[in-house]
């Protein structure tokens, strides 16, 4: 007869604890989702890392790769800055003169040439890029050693040749490279494919659109290409005009004016 009272008396306490343990498996259930969420963001930020310093990597492979067909001696960097000046194409290199970056020294990414050294501090240095306008290669085409220079218009996907005859041997497709002259960049490598050739019929020169193959927008490390003191002297005596005006980008092979007879 007792055993009804005593349940009656002893069901708030039951519910008690039964609401206790609901919301001490709740508390401990969304303990334990924040505690997985965090996990799951730290192993996020892992795999980002990873992936990211994959494709560092295989951009440093890259450049090694590109390093074997080079015989000077070349000096991995990394674009750490850009110039923010209106219609001006440079970067800044983490690389100065104490890593033994000289100005003038030529600049290369896993594809192509990228630009020259224009400017050097103890502990950076400042690169011109191949498509600014100030700036000029000579080159030549692959196939048949036609010699031209390859200026930059200040858009980063197009250079331009110049002063081309009508009657030059130059091709849509036609692979670039650097012809050597001048002193200032290491011969044979790749500029850009020959985009366009557009002849007008009462124009004296063909224009002729390059298409640069370095990665000017996209590549985060770079080769120096090192100067050797014999180089840099032939460079001086051959370009004084160019030795004495550091921040011009080409010597007086470079911009356009005559030059002797070379062989191929």
């Amino acid at each position: 007869m007792v055993a009804p009272l005593v349940l009656v008396a002893e069901i708030p306490y039951l519910v008690s604890d039964e609401v206790g343990d609901v919301v001490s498996t709740r508390e401990g259930l969304l303990q334990r989702n924040a505690e997985l969420e965090r996990r799951v963001l730290e192993l996020s930020q892992v795999s980002q890392q990873f992936m990211a310093l994959k494709a560092e990597n295989e951009r440093l492979r890259a450049l090694l790769g590109s390093r074997a067909r080079l015989p000077e001696e070349v000096l991995i960097s990394e674009i750490v800055g850009i110039v923010p000046a209106p219609g001006t194409h440079q970067v800044v290199l983490d690389k100065g003169t104490d890593d033994e970056v000289r100005l003038g020294d030529a600049v290369i990414d896993a594809h192509g040439l990228f630009g020259q050294v224009v400017d050097v501090g103890s502990f950076t240095s400042r690169v011109m890029l191949v498509t600014d306008a100030n700036h000029a290669v000579p080159v030549q085409v692959n196939r048949n050693g036609v010699r031209s220079i390859a200026g930059g218009t200040g858009r980063l996907d197009l250079l331009q040749l110049e002063n081309v005859a009508v009657t030059a041997d130059i091709r849509e497709g036609d692979l670039l490279e650097t012809s050597g002259l001048g002193g200032r960049f290491p011969p044979g490598y790749p500029v850009g494919y020959v985009d366009a050739v557009l002849i007008e019929p009462t124009a004296a020169f063909a224009s002729v659109s390059v298409r640069p193959l370095a990665e000017l927008d996209r590549s985060r490390h770079v080769l120096v290409v090192l100067s050797r003191e014999d180089a840099a002297s032939a460079s001086t005596e051959a370009a004084p005009d160019a030795a004495a005006a550091p921040e011009a980008p080409v010597d007086a092979v470079e911009a356009g004016q005559p030059e002797p007879e070379a062989p191929r």
